[in-house]
């Protein structure tokens, strides 16, 4: 015999929690394709020439970093070197843009609304 329906209730709550941690744990390993970093690499220049991207303090500090030659780039297959990070959201950037923060916002924007 069933427990009648709080206890379905109970049991279908459970489910959806367990259904929803995997969800995330799923996403959160995720890594931008080669794809996601040339469509973001594409659109950041627009946004950043119309004024759209908000860039926050740790853009600024990257960008002086990059700047300053510090952020380690690889060739990958692309023609400009490319940002290497363990953030998605960041991985990948186009190095002369990573040099710009506003450029950073934008990009990282990007990534972001494709779920990284």
């Amino acid at each position: 015999m069933t427990g009648g329906p709080r206890s379905s209730l109970v049991r279908a709550l459970g489910v959806m929690f367990l259904v929803s941690i995997a969800a995330v744990r799923t996403a959160y390993g995720q890594v931008p394709t080669a794809t996601d970093v040339a469509a973001c690499n594409d659109e950041a220049p627009a946004v950043v020439k119309i004024g759209a991207a908000s860039p926050t303090t740790n853009d600024h500090a990257r960008a002086k970093g990059a700047r300053d030659g510090s952020p380690a780039t690889g060739a990958g297959d692309f023609k400009l070197p490319l940002v290497e990070s363990s953030d998605p959201q960041i991985h990948g950037m186009n190095g002369e843009g990573a040099k710009d923060a506003t450029y950073q916002a934008a990009y990282r924007s990007c990534m972001r609304r494709k779920g990284f």
